[in-house]
């Protein structure tokens, strides 16, 4: 059998190696071969073909009946592997390798699976481009001009360029799921705190969570089970049993005329599959969410960093992190920290004691109120732009700053600690443009199944 590497996700994969259809040592052969065909992509931050190929064979014999047997899956460069290092994208970390796999990668072991590459990165997971100045630019397999979003792009490019099936990436504000869009491959940010946290370069322990990406939602439901042993089954749903809520407000507001068309083609798509649409205003949560996103972020990424750093790399000070970050926009965020401009503790007890309480209240009585499954929108504002716009893009005609444009949709339901998923819309452009379903904290599997229904409606 031909291993047909861009179309095989993981779930087909898997059937096929236990299956004897093709064996795992064969599916990882055709893997490496895949790698060095696309290294030009720049996906991957470590990579040894005969590792994974001898890896594949050893995981497989040891758990034949696993959920993941013999399956190779990357793992974006800020999650803890004790055979690759774990960078974090960072010059001071290159040659970083922890003494122990982060809690999720043990997950992947026990399930059959393995590690078979680290992905490139944002420089420390602070950024949406992939633009590394320490590693060099991932790029977007549909169109290597342009960046795979961030800050998981190396796993989310891997995936679409057809190296790996699936993989790990984390998210903070919308990490998993912009890249996802930007790539054209489905990611996931899990109800916040469902996956272990253990063995990650941290940005804010409040926010960050790891994330699957992959091809098809019955992977990100498979691996959704290894990661938080929630193994309940993903029932068929029918789309006329469904509530969507349309956020129109601030969700839909200035986009791409390109992103406008195929969410918009979707939505039609998704009505008349059956589903209730009903148009829902989140006004009121807006200044909390201000108040909340960056004063977290800014606060905590300067304790959780250091805190890592003592506990998984003690042989890197903060002070020496700090003065090999390469990449500009990364080093002016950081730096912005460490003097009398620092986040004040005021502001991050105000966004934890009582902006994310107010969010978490008026996001639950919209739902309450509309009897909601899930709100959709589009996943970014626009598609992949080119490489190097780090600052800003253009938007409609106007230069917008980069980052807060790209993570506009996804920052509401990072903060509220909410489940979403971006799904591919078809489109007729050559890039790719995400739909996105965000659901109440802790209903990860029911959102898995509406995504299901949607992702057959959507393919029809």
């Amino acid at each position: 059998m031909t291993v047909d590497m861009k179309s095989w996700d993981a779930v087909a994969t898997v059937a096929a190696i236990k299956n004897g259809s093709v064996s795992a040592a064969e599916y990882a052969e055709a893997l490496a071969n895949r790698a060095g065909k696309c290294a030009e992509l720049n996906t991957l931050q470590s990579f040894d073909g005969e590792h994974v190929v001898r890896t594949a064979t050893e995981a497989f014999q040891a758990n034949p009946e696993a959920a993941l047997a013999g399956l190779p899956v990357v793992a974006k460069d800020n999650i803890n592997t004790t055979y690759y290092p774990t960078s974090g994208g960072t010059k001071a970390m290159l040659k970083h390798t922890p003494v122990s796999d982060a809690g999720v990668v043990r997950r992947i072991i026990q399930a059959g699976g393995f590690i078979g590459a680290k992905a490139g990165m944002h420089e420390l997971a602070l950024g949406i481009t992939s633009n590394n100045a320490v590693t060099g630019a991932v790029r977007n397999p549909n169109n290597p001009t342009m960046i795979p979003g961030g800050s998981s792009g190396g796993t989310a490019a891997a995936i679409a360029a057809g190296i790996f099936p699936a993989g790990l990436g984390t998210d903070t504000g919308g990490s998993c799921r912009i890249p996802a869009a930007l790539c054209g491959v489905i990611g996931f940010r899990p109800t916040t705190g469902r996956y272990s946290s253990d063995g990650i370069v941290p940005i804010s322990h409040t926010r960050d969570t790891v994330g699957p990406l992959a091809r098809s939602v019955r992977d990100i439901a498979l691996f959704d089970g290894v990661l938080s042993g929630d193994n309940a089954e993903i029932t068929g749903v029918g789309l006329s049993n469904v509530t969507l809520g349309v956020p129109r407000q601030m969700f839909f507001d200035n986009l791409d005329p390109a992103v406008s068309k195929a969410v918009e083609a979707q939505l039609s798509v998704l009505s008349a599959a059956g589903a209730r649409m009903v148009e829902v205003d989140f006004a009121p949560i807006w200044p909390h969410n201000e108040a909340f996103s960056f004063p977290v972020v800014f606060y905590e990424v300067m304790r959780d960093l250091p805190a890592y750093l003592a506990k998984h790399a003690p042989d890197v000070s903060f002070e020496t992190l700090i003065a090999g970050i390469g990449s500009p926009d990364v080093a002016e965020a950081i730096c912005s920290q460490l003097g009398e401009g620092a986040m004040p503790e005021a502001a991050y007890r105000a966004a934890l004691d009582v902006h994310g309480p107010a969010m978490r209240r008026i996001y639950g009585k919209v739902f309450e109120a509309n009897e909601l499954d899930a709100i959709v929108f589009p996943t970014t504002p626009l598609p992949a732009q080119p490489i190097g716009q780090d600052e800003t893009v253009t938007m409609n005609g106007e230069q917008v700053p980069t980052f807060p444009t790209y993570i506009r949709n996804t920052d509401l339901g990072s903060n509220i600690g909410a489940p979403g998923i971006s799904i591919p819309c078809p489109v007729s452009s050559d890039l790719p443009v995400g739909i996105e379903f965000d659901a109440l904290p802790g209903k990860d599997r029911s959102l898995l199944a509406l995504a299901r229904a949607a992702e057959n409606a959507m393919a029809e």
